[in-house]
C-alpha cells in the first residue's frame, strides 16, 4: 500500500459538475493532486451520436495534450455515457489511447462503475439515470458484460449536461430515492454532469443502501490506479472497504 499523494487526471467534457473533484480530493488523506481538462465536443446532448462524437479517440487526444506537462500517475474519461455507448471495444480504444500518449493508467468512469459494484459485492442494482431511455438501455447492457443484473431502471430523459449540473440536494436525495427498488443490493447514479461529492451519506441513508455516483466512482478508480486507494470515512460504503484485504 502507497500512502504517499496521488496525482490524478480527469478528463472532462464541457461544465457541469467538475468541482465535484477537487471537493472530493478535499475529503481524502492524503488529500490527492487533481487536474481537471475540459475537454471539446460539437453538441452537448444526451444522445447516441453526440456522445459518440464526445468520447471519441480524437476528442480525448485533444485533452490529453493538455496533460504532458502535469505529470499525473493516472487519467480517467469522465463521461460515462460517451464512454459505455461505444461498447466495451470502444472503452478499451478510449483506454489505449489515453495510455498510448500519456504512459500512464487510463479508465473511465464506466469501467470505474464496473469494478465499484464488484468491489461492494452487489449482484442486482439498480439505476437512476438522466439520461434518455435508448442511452440509459446502453448502460444497462454494459453492466450485464459483468454479470451484473439490473433490477430496476429509471431514465428521466434530460437532454444537456448543463441542464443535470444544476440540481441540488434535495432534487439528487429524492432523484435517488424515487428510483431506488428493494431488490437491489446497490443503486447507481450513472452521470458525472451530476453534483453528489457532498451529499455521498445523504444519498446513503436515504437510500437504505450502497449508492455509487459517477465522480465518486472516478476518483476511487483513479486512486486504485495509482496504488493508493486506502479506506475513507464520509465518502459512502465503496470508500469504506479496505482494498488490501
Amino acid at each position: 500500500m502507497n500512502t504517499t499523494t496521488a496525482r490524478m487526471a480527469f478528463l472532462y467534457p464541457g461544465h457541469a459538475a467538475e468541482d465535484d473533484y477537487p471537493r472530493l480530493a478535499t475529503m481524502i488523506s492524503p488529500a490527492p493532486e487533481v487536474t481537471v481538462i475540459h475537454t471539446e465536443f460539437n453538441e452537448d446532448a444526451h444522445t447516441v451520436e453526440a456522445l459518440t462524437e464526445m468520447g471519441s479517440p480524437q476528442r480525448l487526444s485533444e485533452g490529453a495534450r493538455h496533460l504532458e506537462n502535469k505529470n499525473p500517475e493516472a487519467v480517467l474519461w469522465t463521461s460515462t455515457s460517451a464512454s459505455f455507448v461505444r461498447g466495451l471495444d470502444g472503452i478499451r480504444e478510449q483506454i489505449e489511447t489515453l495510455e498510448n500518449l500519456l504512459h500512464i493508467p487510463a479508465s473511465t468512469t464506466a469501467m470505474a462503475f464496473a469494478r465499484a459494484v464488484t468491489t461492494i459485492n452487489a449482484k442486482r442494482v439498480a439505476i437512476a439515470a438522466t439520461y434518455p431511455r435508448d442511452v440509459a438501455l446502453l448502460f444497462k447492457a454494459f453492466l450485464e458484460h459483468f454479470d451484473i443484473e439490473v433490477v430496476h431502471m429509471t431514465s428521466h430523459g434530460i437532454i444537456t449536461a448543463a441542464e443535470v449540473g444544476t440540481l441540488q440536494r434535495e432534487a439528487v436525495l429524492r432523484f435517488a430515492t424515487d428510483n431506488n427498488h428493494p431488490d437491489a443490493d446497490a443503486l447507481l447514479v450513472p452521470d458525472t454532469a451530476l453534483h453528489s461529492a457532498a451529499w455521498l451519506e445523504d444519498l446513503e441513508a436515504a437510500a437504505g443502501k450502497p449508492v455509487l455516483t459517477a465522480n465518486q466512482v472516478s476518483v476511487w478508480e483513479g486512486l486504485r490506479l495509482c496504488g493508493k486507494l486506502t479506506p475513507q470515512p464520509g465518502l459512502g460504503t465503496l470508500f469504506r472497504i479496505n482494498p488490501w484485504d
